[in-house]
This record gives C-alpha cells, structure tokens and sequence, in this order.
C-alpha cells in the first residue's frame, strides 16, 4: 500500500528537488522565497505531474503480466487452495 502512496509522490517531488539543487550549485540558498515565483511554482507543478503520468504509464508498461487463466481462491478436500494463474 505504501508503494501505492509515496511512488507518485516521489514522481511529483523530483522537479522541485532538482530545482532546489540548481539553486544550490548557483550558490543561491534555495528557501528564499522570491526565487520561488508563481511561474517557477506553476512549471514545477505541471513538470511534476508530467513525471508521474509518465511514471505511471512505464510501470505499467514493464510491469510483469501473467499469462494464462486466473483459478481464484476455492475449498479443495476441506482446505483453502489460493488463487493461481494456469
């Protein structure tokens, strides 16, 4: 579940982190508050959810797929058999 949760929010964060790091290596500290404008914020953003659809989208490309029919879980002989893939 928690993959579910902070994946996307790592996705989202990156551009705001790797701004903050080019501030740094222009020697600028980066928690000022006027290097931080409405545009720049607003480009982040839309930066950061660009990331993350497109994360979405290559994990759900490369994720692996089970081939084959689904059994669910069933009572065989008094005891639960879980679900498989045949």
């Amino acid at each position: 579940m928690w993959r579910v949760i902070v994946q996307p929010a790592l996705l989202f964060v990156t551009p705001f982190v790797v701004y903050a790091l080019y501030l740094l290596t222009r020697r600028r500290w980066p928690f000022v508050t006027t290097l931080w404008t409405r545009g720049v914020v607003s480009s982040l953003t839309i930066a950061g959810l660009a990331t993350a659809v497109a994360g979405f989208i290559f994990l759900a490309l490369l994720s692996p797929r089970n081939e084959g029919t689904y059994v669910p879980a069933h009572i065989e002989d008094g005891r639960l058999a879980p679900g498989r893939f045949q």
